[in-house]
């Protein structure tokens, strides 16, 4: 028996303890390489530099190395415009990793979660997913691999994907599986370390575990939990601690010589497989094989008999249990007034109000007086729009409801939070008694003030939509009771006149499925192609309340047809605007309110309500055209 043979006999043996390596990229960046470029593409383009860092870790003891294709996969590698060059990276990655092992070390083909998100709250469907990962498996595959690691994933919809596409294309692969936690102890969907082990015995991995996002303490403290509910042998890779801030670079301050002392610990707790994750250097795993060298004399054999015995238990898994069904969601009609109207059929009537620049919104809660005095049904309060720098729409709601007490439709954007802001935030304002949201993408900061500011769109409007119709049921983003459900009535934006109708069509339909109750369009200047819009949406309508804008002069109509994205103003309207605008600007004004009234009128038959833009602010522009 060969040294690769007796090292692939003990992996796969259930008793068997074997080291892995511990990180690459902490390597790659001491030799110099700059953060900014693909780690990935250096098995094609330094492979020198990567085959050093595998020798080194071999050196120091490591009986297994991953290969440098953590981030291979097409999606994130079209960044760098190498979404082309999957086959040949992975191929490079696992080639460059059998030469630095020779007979000396396994090969594990190393691969990451894909960097977008999945249905439900994101576009990539599941199909979608398994291929890409199908795509870099099989070219592992093919690069000569002794083993699979599938590694720091955090939604186990994605990983199981990745499972699937692994046992499609290597099924005689050994394939390892490791979430990822943070400092709680649990996923940032919110599973527990014992969902987690459900979930990947479930899935039938050889070997599952934890790695990467925080310390061995930590790590130590979940793989306890999970070892007390699966059989399955268990792998653990920590950080070498967290990281600090120091002189502007990240630093891991855990050293040698504390990661082996934790190395002994995940030993006792049932771990047998052991390496290192970020920060982790040849030296660690040096530490570690040294530190549990006394626990296991005999690395190169089982170190306990029975080992048939166990093979035997690990059959014996436990089924994951089904996600949590949630709650039955309040009826429409009992979540606001505006919920009621949607709910029966009535004619809703609102206007947008733009929250103001600053801190005093005194002369904003002025004219939203003068609405609800005026019996309009509700506010819409915009979020950013042309990602401007404004008062949270989230706040100015609630201070509109509070000061006032006419009801809001909160816009809520995509484009400055993450999954885990956006819950905080949509969890703190039901709880504060806001009840009518309209969730939208956003305008990507480039159009506004501050092109340079950071876009995060962690999630678009069809996973917003999908998040809240959760949150309604009781259920966080990863299925997990939150006790009483919010009480959102849930509107989504739409398009009409989108430049790639069939497009817009899609994602509407995928928003209505994914829990929409109401839409709110862009404004409306052609009747007609509204019309002929939701004629072609009639399968999946839901209530539509048509967005009407009060134009004031002839720049404010050149300004939307040409400068707002999403709005369409035809000819004939521009038109009629500059006639007008050749008069006086009183004129031009008249002539506004007089086509807003026009498209309210032709409109109404076909919708369920209607938002009413107040331009610049002037909320008697917009009653005018609700008085028709």
């Amino acid at each position: 028996m060969t040294r690769r043979d007796d090292l692939l006999a003990r992996l796969v043996s259930p008793d068997g303890v074997i080291v892995f390596d511990g990180a690459m990229g902490t390597m790659l960046y001491s030799r110099g390489v700059f953060i900014n470029q693909c780690y990935d593409e250096l098995s094609l383009r330094a492979p020198d530099l990567v085959r050093a860092v595998h020798e080194e870790y071999v050196q120091a003891g490591a009986e297994v190395i991953e290969t440098n294709s953590f981030g291979a996969n097409r999606l994130k590698l079209a960044p760098f415009g190498l979404d082309h060059d999957v086959g040949a990276i992975n191929l490079a990655a696992a080639r460059v990793a059998r030469e630095a092992a020779l007979d000396r070390a396994l090969v594990a083909g190393a691969v990451g979660p894909l960097g977008v998100r999945l249905e439900p709250y994101g576009p990539t469907s599941f199909d979608e997913a398994r291929a890409v990962f199908a795509e870099q498996i099989t070219a592992l595959r093919d690069g000569g691999v002794d083993c699979l690691i599938l590694e720091t994933f955090a939604d186990l919809e994605e990983v199981a994907q990745a499972v699937h596409a692994a046992r499609e294309v290597a099924p005689h692969l050994p394939l390892i599986v490791q979430m990822t936690v943070d400092i709680d102890r649990v996923t940032v969907f919110g599973a527990s370390p014992e969902e987690l082990a459900r979930a990947l015995d479930a899935l039938g991995a050889d070997i599952i575990g934890l790695n990467c996002s925080v310390g061995p303490q930590i790590i130590l403290e979940a793989i306890e939990r999970m070892a007390a509910v699966t059989r399955t042998k268990l792998s653990a890779m920590p950080n070498a601690g967290m990281p600090r801030e120091v002189g502007g670079r990240k630093m891991y301050m855990a050293s040698p010589e504390y990661m082996a002392s934790y190395a002994r610990h995940l030993l006792h707790a049932g771990v047998k497989v052991i390496g290192g994750c970020c920060g982790t250097t040849p030296a660690h795993v040096r530490a570690m094989v040294e530190g549990i060298r006394p626990l296991v004399p005999r690395l190169g054999r089982d170190a306990r008999p029975g080992a048939d015995g166990a093979a035997d238990a690990h059959a014996e898994v436990t089924v994951a249990p089904a996600r949590h069904p949630g709650v039955t969601p309040v009826p429409l009609a009992e979540r606001s007034r505006w919920g009621a109207k949607i709910a029966t059929g009535a004619f809703v009537t609102s206007v947008e109000i733009v929250p103001p620049r600053g801190v005093d919104a005194s002369r904003m809660l002025d004219d939203v007086r003068i609405l609800a005095a005026a019996g309009v049904d509700a506010v819409n309060v915009p979020d950013g729009p042309r990602a401007q720098s404004r008062m949270g729409a989230m706040m100015t709601s609630l201070l509109i409801e509070q000061q006032v007490g006419i009801e809001t439709v909160c816009h809520y954007a995509c484009r400055d939070r993450n999954l885990l802001g956006m819950l905080s935030d949509l969890l703190g304002a039901a709880a504060m008694g806001l009840h009518n949201l309209l969730v939208i993408t956003g305008d990507p900061p480039k159009m506004g003030p501050y092109p340079d500011a950071t876009a995060v769109f962690d999630i678009d409007a069809i996973g917003l939509t999908n998040l809240v119709r959760n949150l309604n049921r009781g259920l966080d983003p990863g299925g997990h009771p939150i006790g009483a459900p919010t009480r959102y009535a849930l509107g989504v934006g739409v398009n009409p006149a989108a430049l790639d109708p069939a497009l817009e069509r899609r994602r509407f339909a995928f928003k209505v499925e994914a829990g929409a109750e109401f839409a709110v369009t862009q404004p409306v200047f052609d009747p007609r192609q509204l019309e002929r819009f939701l004629r072609q949406v009639a399968d999946t309508r839901i209530p539509i309340v048509a967005g009407i804008w009060p134009l004031v002069s002839l720049r404010n109509a050149e300004f939307l047809a040409n400068e707002v994205p999403g709005v369409v103003v035809p000819d004939e309207i521009l038109g009629r605007m500059r006639q007008a605008n050749q008069r006086s600007a009183e004129h031009a004004v008249a002539e506004g309110i007089s086509i807003a009234r026009e498209m309210l009128h032709l409109v109404r038959p076909d919708v369920q309500g209607v938002q009413v833009s107040a331009p610049f602010g002037k909320v008697a522009l917009a009653l005018e055209v609700l008085r028709s």
